[in-house]
């Protein structure tokens, strides 16, 4: 029987999930498959509705080489696996003739411990383990939640919190979960047959296609000890995600609170002059972190330097005495002994990383309103770990709907460690950069508006002329608008002011779940929904409820990030432009993204509106409009005012034929 061809298999598993073929999925899926043949490495963006999941699980069931797929997002790993996977595997399998397997595998905290479950958490001030159940009364909400998971434990098949429907807080997930660092392992444990994580991990030994997450992805290329399984191919979808997922992995935090824990949990397992060394270390760092002002530390002063070494130096004692020395006293010896490890071993690790002083991590202080002033420390750059991590020994396939900025992939590419497209050295992986397009009509979709009459942002105070502008835009919309602000104030501040303006319903980040919120904008064809950052990237709306996305300002970091402006300052002491590789790249992922809101489906109309006139005046601009889609461009308001209003009646007419049993308006969403 001869081997079945690409465009067979991806016409079969487009047919089985209900889709519509597009020139760009089979684009995508035939460079796809070449990169996984000759073991090279892609970039390939992919627009909105052209169905990249397909795009590549097509070309690597039909490899048959075990493939990892890494995803940023939760709603991707369920779709993958619940839906994508199941409906492409069915309708392969006759014509591959073998039927692959998938499995999903998570990080261990994400997986009920059946250890933590049945005998208990280590208390920080008790003797011993506590009973969490009875501890929490179970009129609680956390006493509720805690009842609710001892029943979940007995039916679930995965024991992974997502599972577990409707969610529960961190603070009731914590008191059955253990890190990595905490788990006493299968061996050791009197629930090691049963644990859940070990179970996820022996499927994924055994899957074609493993599902995970960024995160993971960065603690198997960062520790050192392989948490995937060997495998050929890597793809890594919203891959736009992929450094920060890693710098975020990367970064140590040390905060007196979790030093006062360390201490409490180590106390009663070490010899008193060990726990005291370490007791007298944890007073000093209190004292220094309650005058700490918030910024970057560009050297470290002589007085944190002592008090990190003295931390460093107690927390080495106290792990060395942590393998002699036995307290009768205490219950579960070995569980309240790894809990105790874990603690210091983190203490110890990031103290003595600071206090090392590498030239290539960046090191501040942050203060919190609620949890106090923490020490942090972050990588200056992740570009070296990942040419050196992720590219050997397998093909890798890094795809998004964003990884073209400002014309080329170059910018995407050097944050993933990669030279310029084309270039060839010796150490530096080879690649290539693809963009399938979208299914969309852009020019004829969208209109990109900016706002080249309002005056240039500050960096505080209120803009009175940019919430005008809002105010008559929305007013022309009909409202359907998702307001992206660069910072919680600005929405805030927004929201306040035009709940007092306009007769219409306008819904707040952080005043309610963001599903909840999403669900009421997307319900209602007069409401607003406004937030910062999870939704410049979180909100799918096809349809005309969301007709208008509004950017108050051109999202640059805050000139006092700490990480971000020291990346800034590397670029430009290397001879670079700091400002462009760090700021205007940031800017252009998030823009890109956020007016990847608008278009959807292929019936979608609409307006993207920039109240920022840098757009339209500042060098960079023309930078920051080639990384967005290519809607129709003005600086014309009344242009823009009666574009909506069109919109709007048409929408309403739409709506109104619907209702008496007409045509329905919009196609649904296509990706």
């Amino acid at each position: 029987m001869t081997k079945p061809s690409l465009p067979e298999l991806l016409h079969a598993a487009v047919a089985a999930v209900g889709g519509t073929e597009r020139p760009g999925q089979v684009t995508m899926a035939e460079t796809v498959a070449e990169a996984i043949d000759d073991g090279s490495h892609l970039l390939v963006q992919a627009g909105t509705g052209t169905g990249k999941s397909l795009g590549y699980l097509v070309p690597a069931l039909a490899h048959g080489e075990r493939v990892v797929v890494a995803t940023a997002t939760l709603a991707l790993q369920r779709q993958l696996v619940e839906r994508d996977l199941p409906r492409t595997v069915d309708a392969l399998h006759p014509l591959l003739r073998r039927r692959p397997d998938f499995a999903m595998l998570k990080g261990r905290s994400n997986y009920l411990c059946l250890h933590r479950l049945h005998e208990g958490v280590p208390q920080d001030e008790e003797e011993g383990l506590f009973d969490q159940f009875e501890a929490a009364t179970p009129t609680s909400k956390l006493g509720r939640d805690l009842l609710r998971m001892r029943d979940w434990a007995d039916e679930t098949e995965t024991g992974d919190r997502d599972d577990l429907t409707p969610g529960v807080s961190d603070r009731a997930w914590a008191q059955v979960s253990v890190s990595s660092r905490e788990c006493l392992g299968a061996s050791k444990c009197a629930y090691g047959q049963e644990c859940f994580a070990e179970m996820a991990r022996e499927r994924a030994k055994l899957a074609d296609v493993v599902v995970t997450n960024h995160a993971l992805l960065a603690i198997d290329a960062i520790e050192g000890a392989p948490v995937l399984p060997q495998h050929e191919v890597l793809i890594v979808d919203e891959a736009h995600e992929l450094v920060s997922r890693v710098t975020g992995v990367a970064t140590g935090e040390l905060t007196p609170g979790q030093v006062n824990r360390a201490v409490r949990r180590a106390a009663k397992l070490v010899n008193e002059k060990a726990a005291d060394q370490l007791q007298t270390a944890a007073e000093g760092f209190e004292r220094l972190m309650e005058l700490a002002l918030p910024g970057r530390l560009e050297e470290v002063p002589e007085d944190l330097g002592y008090a990190l070494m003295a931390l460093r130096d107690a927390a080495r004692t106290v792990i060395s005495a942590l393998g002699s020395t036995r307290d009768k006293s205490v219950q579960d010896e070995d569980v309240v002994r790894k809990q105790a490890l874990a603690s210091v071993e983190t203490i110890h690790d990031v103290a003595e990383r600071i206090t090392n002083g590498s030239e290539y991590d960046v090191v501040w202080y942050e203060r919190h309103d609620r949890f106090g002033a923490s020490l942090r420390v972050a990588p200056m750059s992740v570009s070296g770990l990942l040419r050196e991590k992720l590219f050997t020994d397998r093909s890798v396939v890094l795809t998004s709907a964003t990884l073209k900025l400002g014309g080329d992939f170059n910018g995407v590419g050097a944050s993933l460690g990669l030279s310029p497209e084309g270039t060839h050295t010796e150490d530096a992986p080879v690649w290539k950069g693809v963009d399938v397009g979208s299914p969309f009509d852009y020019r004829k979709q969208g209109i990109l508006y900016v706002a080249q009459h309002l005056a240039r942002p500050g960096r505080e105070g209120t803009r009175g002329d940019m919430l005008d502008e809002l105010t008559e835009l929305i007013e022309a919309a009909g409202g359907r608008t998702l307001g992206l602000f660069s910072s919680m104030r600005a929405a805030q501040a927004a929201a306040e002011e035009l709940r007092g303006r306009l007769d219409m319903p306008i819904l707040l980040q952080g005043e309610e779940t963001l599903g909840e919120l999403i669900k009421g904008f997307a319900a209602d064809a007069r409401t607003c929904l406004f937030g910062t950052l999870s939704l410049w990237q979180g909100v799918d709306v096809p349809g005309a409820n969301c007709q208008l996305v509004i950017m108050d300002k051109i999202p640059f970091p805050r000139p006092d990030d700490p990480l971000m402006s020291a990346r800034q300052k590397a670029v430009d002491e290397a001879g670079g432009n700091g400002f462009m590789a760090v700021a205007a790249t940031h800017a252009a992922l998030l823009m890109a993204q956020g007016a990847g809101r608008l278009v959807r489906a292929s019936g979608d109309r609409g307006v993207v509106a920039v109240l920022d006139p840098r757009l339209a005046t500042a060098r960079y601009g023309s930078y920051l409009r080639a990384s967005l889609p290519e809607f129709w461009y003005t600086t014309d308001r009344n242009q823009v005012r009666r574009s909506l209003a069109a919109i709007d009646a048409a929408a309403v007419a739409a709506e109104a034929s619907a209702g008496a049993g007409g045509p329905e308006a919009g196609e649904g969403s296509e990706g």
